[in-house]
């Protein structure tokens, strides 16, 4: 007999076909060629005896993006541009950090060799100021140019965990076995380069923050049920984290799910795993996982199961914020059990994290909680 596990898997390879697959990256020439044109337009620019300007498309507006539901958040094809200007006070740092961080991609892409961004920010600290400058403007270029970050040969340092059933090479061909123990597989910094991923998995569990995951592995749940994968982006994940747990879901066709805290900024993280997020909606494709669904912890959990009333905190005016600006997205109208549970929270006032499940019993989560979860369908 099938559990809701089964039913669900079987559902998700049927309706495979009409899965939008991740895009190919952009060939060394593309990228070279796209970078040639930049500098030509400056070029232009000068020998007309005009001020260079560059036309970024804006990466922080709403207004920006539409939404998809087979995809998820995705730019528009005429969105809004900043300009930044060489003749410019405001702007002529940003300018020559910007053709510094062309140069560097022109010469990696070229030579095909590979560099983080740490790499990047310490070859001109100086000139960039801080880290947060290299990463913005590598993201900036990744949209200017219309190429994936991977293309430009720029990786970042990766701050994810992986565990469960599971074995890849990486493109070096380094074997890696993800199988549970003690500790967790970190993630690449290349996910594009990781290939025969080998697994016998059931699912993909994305768990928001460290402390659970270490809590699920050190009780082994990878192989208590079934066959699982586990991963977390320890909070906000990074894009290597999306990349890893898109790539999981494309080669493996099984479901994921996500177990976050029951609180606006725990479902606002399942939504950037699930439709992605305003500064990276250029690369939507590559990123998202439009079938995840939401696990737990599930604001009707808290009542159903009678979470103690000393687990529970008060929401805040940032939460109520956050969630009133959940509560206006466009993928609700497709999700109307999400906007039940976010209903209910703003009508209760109070969130919890998932571990306030261990008020029940110690082991609750791994013993009850999921186990139960999983086998009958209790997800949203």
């Amino acid at each position: 007999m099938f559990s809701e596990l089964d039913k669900l898997r079987t559902r998700l390879i049927n309706g495979i076909q009409n899965t939008p697959q991740v895009e190919e990256g952009m060939s060394s020439k593309e990228v070279l060629t796209a970078i040639e044109n930049v500098i030509l337009g400056i070029v232009t620019s000068l020998s007309r005896d005009e001020a260079p300007v560059l036309s970024v498309p804006n990466r922080a507006r709403w207004d920006n993006v539409r939404f998809d539901r087979s995809v998820g958040f995705q730019m528009s094809s005429e969105s809004a541009v900043v300009s930044v200007r060489s003749n410019c006070v405001s702007s002529v740092t940003k300018f020559a950090q910007i053709l510094k961080i062309l140069s560097v991609v022109y010469r990696l892409v070229q030579s095909n060799k590979y560099a983080t961004k740490r790499d990047i920010y310490y070859r001109n600290m100086q000139l960039f100021g801080s880290q947060a400058t290299v990463d913005s403007i590598v993201d900036d270029l990744s949209c200017l140019l219309k190429a994936p970050r991977r293309s430009l040969h720029v990786l970042a340092t990766t701050k994810g965990l992986i565990a469960g059933d599971l074995q890849y090479m990486e493109e070096d061909g380094t074997r890696i076995d993800c199988h549970c123990s003690s500790a967790a597989v970190q993630l690449s910094s290349n996910i594009s380069g990781i290939r025969n991923i080998v697994s016998s998995a059931k699912f993909v569990l994305i768990v928001e923050k460290d402390a659970t995951f270490q809590t699920l592995l050190d009780e082994d749940f990878c192989s208590k049920l079934h066959p699982c994968i586990m991963i977390t982006g320890k909070g906000v994940p990074d894009v290597n984290s999306r990349l890893m747990v898109r790539k999981l879901w494309d080669v493996l066709h099984i479901p994921v799910f996500a177990l976050v805290d029951a609180d606006p900024h725990g479902i606002e993280i399942m939504c950037i795993y699930k439709y992605g997020s305003l500064s990276m909606s250029f690369e939507a494709h590559s990123l998202t996982i439009p079938s995840l669904m939401w696990l737990g912890l599930l604001p009707s959990d808290i009542q159903r199961l009678r979470v103690h009333q000393d687990a529970l905190v008060p929401l805040t005016h940032r939460d109520e914020i956050k969630l009133n600006s959940l509560l206006k997205r466009p993928f609700l109208t497709s999700h109307p059990n999400w906007k039940k549970e976010m209903a209910l929270m703003q009508q209760t006032k109070v969130k919890a994290e998932i571990q306030a499940l261990a008020t029940i019993a110690p082991d609750f989560l791994t013993s009850v909680y999921l186990p139960n979860k999983l086998l009958y369908g209790g997800w949203v």
